[in-house]
């Protein structure tokens, strides 16, 4: 309520990307801050129910609901962010070399959509400062997930190297790590989702992955692959199978759409992936798709669209075991993952259920 009443207003009379570092910057502060991280946890932090904690690659998630990749790029607000209810969430997306991006604006408020468009480009800091970014964090108490990516000037043919080099600086510091190939605002990027070469990405992925699980230790470490919306039925099919061949740990449905169907927000038109309610819909079906295709063997993080319980519940059921936000809660604000974790609950105690996996696909089983 307090977000909704005074901090979103103030938000969103500024330009959307100044708002983005504010919230980042004031979560950065509080965090380091002595007591800043029990004030946080005191005002947002959701209290942990045995029902909807999962375990899955080994880790444990205290709740389902996760942070999207793209709001902490840069691994600066680790602690901010891990004690205001998160389950777990993702970094980045980073690139080996630092660079700034598409140039401005690139980031629009759709109000009238529920919806916001970005153009980034993968504005980062790279992969050196986001380690000593994750070095400064110290232990987190929730899964953290690095999302990685290729540089803009590196040609797709050589884009393997820039993932092994992520995987490379960051292994030591990432609980898990998704390989992002599903960008709009990367020239080609997308191409590298299909044919031969996906499979050779994701075959130089696992292979840096194995070299460095032998040369740090410890628990093998899961690596993701996040993918469009953008798919056509038999595109997601060749998809799957090159994905689950691979041997990596799972999928993330989805990223943003290039699709502008229905929209009528004066912004419509901006060129950039579209992400919040407009994607609801879409990224569920995807999820169900892939659910369907894997026969509920490969997890799946359902992303797209939560501004409600009902819409992550939707994912979960469709067979999505993990979801995340990032949309929803710039609209909805940190109150929104408690309200998440509260409204799952009663969702599962409708349905019968007495833990969180028995509703992992159940669409399938009704």
């Amino acid at each position: 309520m307090l977000y909704k009443k005074i901090a979103k207003p103030v938000l969103f009379r500024m330009d959307p990307e100044k708002a983005h570092h504010l919230i980042i910057d004031g979560l950065h502060t509080v965090g380091k801050l002595p007591g800043g991280k029990a004030l946080l946890k005191g005002m947002y932090g959701v209290p942990e129910y045995a029902e909807l904690a999962t375990t899955l690659w080994g880790l444990r998630f205290a709740n389902p609901v996760g942070l999207a990749a793209g709001l902490d790029k840069n691994a600066k607000a680790v602690p901010g962010f891990s004690n205001i209810g998160f389950g777990f969430m993702e970094v980045g997306t980073v690139t080996p070399k630092p660079q700034p991006g598409n140039e401005l604006p690139r980031l629009f408020r759709l109000p009238e959509d529920h919806a916001l468009i970005n153009r980034m480009g993968f504005n980062n800091v790279g992969i050196d400062a986001m380690a000593e970014h994750l070095r400064e964090a110290g232990n987190r108490s929730i899964p953290v997930a690095v999302n990685i990516g290729k540089n803009k000037i590196t040609p797709n043919e050589h884009a393997e190297e820039d993932y092994r080099l992520c995987i490379r600086g960051l292994y030591a510091y990432g609980d898990f790590f998704v390989v992002n190939i599903s960008s709009p605002n990367t020239p080609d990027l997308r191409n590298l989702q299909h044919g031969d070469d996906l499979s050779r990405l994701l075959a130089a992925v696992k292979d840096e992955m194995h070299q460095q699980h032998q040369k740090h230790g410890g628990p093998e470490k899961p690596v993701l692959v996040k993918i469009a919306p953008d798919l056509e039925q038999e595109e997601i099919g060749y998809m799957v199978a090159t994905i689950v061949n691979s041997g990596v740990s799972g999928i993330i449905a989805s990223n943003t759409t290039i699709s502008r169907a229905g929209l009528t927000d004066k912004h419509k038109g901006e060129t950039g992936g579209l992400s919040g309610r407009p994607l609801t819909e879409r990224s569920t079906k995807l999820i169900h798709t892939i659910y369907a295709a894997t026969e509920g063997k490969l997890p799946i993080i359902g992303s797209g669209g939560i501004f409600t319980a009902e819409d992550a519940y939707a994912k979960i059921c469709a067979g999505a075991s993990l979801v995340e936000v990032y949309t929803g809660m710039i609209y909805e604000g940190p109150g929104l993952i408690r309200q998440l974790n509260e409204g799952l609950r009663s969702l599962l105690r409708k349905d019968g259920f007495k833990h969180i996996s028995e509703a992992v696909g159940s669409a399938h089983r009704r």
